[in-house]
């Protein structure tokens, strides 16, 4: 079993797409902390990157939305699959997949599309990427109230 440090979740989110290809099933979980910061980058529709938190962020940091679209979304192929649950604060857009479906607690659903014009192309080479969050990107995702 390995900690989840920074360095060990990207090598874990590279290893997951290295070699993938068409045909393959891909499943990324991660339950934890969640958090947001201001885009530098001027690429995000809402004007936040968001990111998940390893266990050592307060000293090396927390992987941004960009790092891991680049990661695991784009290198997919066409024909590969990717599935994440993303159970955390802030982790509606935390692939930073193009578009985004709101399904509300009565079935109704709605696309929104989250690509900025400087954003370059975030999707995949092909694939399908589909990501399940726990909460809005301004959300909390608290067990209790």
């Amino acid at each position: 079993m390995r900690i989840p440090t920074k360095y060990n979740m990207r090598m874990a989110m590279r290893w997951l797409v290295e070699g993938c290809q068409p045909g393959d099933s891909l499943v990324l979980h991660f339950s934890g902390h969640g958090s947001r910061e201001v885009d530098h980058s001027m690429d995000e529709v809402d004007g936040y990157d968001e990111a998940i938190c390893p266990v050592d962020y307060e000293s090396e940091g927390k992987i941004l939305d960009d790092e891991i679209n680049a990661t695991i979304v784009r290198p997919l192929p066409h024909g590969a699959k990717l599935h994440a649950v993303i159970d955390t604060c802030f982790s509606g857009t935390v692939l930073d997949l193009p578009f985004m479906c709101r399904i509300n607690r009565k079935g109704y659903y709605g696309w929104e599309d989250h690509r900025h014009p400087r954003a370059g192309y975030k999707g995949t080479r092909g694939g399908l990427a589909v990501c399940i969050s726990a909460c809005d990107d301004d959300g909390s995702a608290a067990d209790t109230s």
